[in-house]
């Protein structure tokens, strides 16, 4: 279904996080005239075009919908794999490793043992949340969270796992810290790790 979003958006109801993922993927390859943003969220796509002729823009998008959802056969969207390495020294890693049960060598050997992708972005500009984490690892957010959290921060909370963009409060439990920046306003894109993105998180020495 394809829902008007306030004066020039228009906000699409994929469903899935992966057909976001596909319809996100084909708005950026061929984009509709007139968009200006696409944000793509779990089971959503915003599509906003300020310019766009309203009835020719809601048939271009149901179209790139039709194709999300039903792909042709050998239409995959291409892998952006990411490694991160990751200084695995936070504040919240024993904590982690008490309430999963383990040690924290077996906290970072489980982080650092699967693929994540990036689900959407929020929270704050380039905050990505990663998706597929090990259900192992999930651990409530702090119970008061923390008034600044340095830009890098790897850290977890519930099922998802991310990269701190810049220094913000945070109440995620923090595992360890990242020498590779993920944001950068001078970029383009200025987010490293976008949707659809496929990171692995590597452990490095301090």
């Amino acid at each position: 279904m394809i829902r008007r979003a306030g004066e020039h958006g228009l906000l699409v109801e994929t469903g899935s996080l992966e057909v976001s993922h596909r319809l996100d993927a084909l708005l950026r390859a061929d984009p509709p005239a007139g968009v200006v943003e696409i944000v793509p969220g779990p089971a959503t796509v915003l599509v906003v075009a300020p310019g766009a002729e309203p009835a020719r823009r809601r048939a271009r998008l149901a179209e790139a919908v039709g194709a999300a959802r039903h792909p042709a056969p050998g239409a995959v969207v291409p892998e952006r794999p990411v490694t991160v390495p990751v200084v695995y020294d936070g504040a919240d890693l024993d904590d982690v490793a008490a309430l999963c049960g383990m040690t924290a060598r077996e906290v970072v050997e489980r982080h650092t043992g699967r693929e994540l992708v990036v689900g959407w972005l929020g929270f704050a500009p380039g905050f990505a949340y990663l998706t597929g984490m090990d259900p192992a690892l999930h651990v409530p957010r702090l119970a008061t969270p923390r008034t600044s959290v340095p830009a890098g921060a790897v850290a977890v909370a519930g099922p998802y796992s991310a990269v701190y963009p810049s220094a913000s409060p945070g109440g995620w439990r923090l595992l360890g810290r990242s020498p590779m920046p993920v944001w950068d306003v001078a970029a383009d894109p200025p987010a490293v790790l976008t949707p659809g993105t496929r990171v692995r998180f590597r452990a490095v020495a301090g």
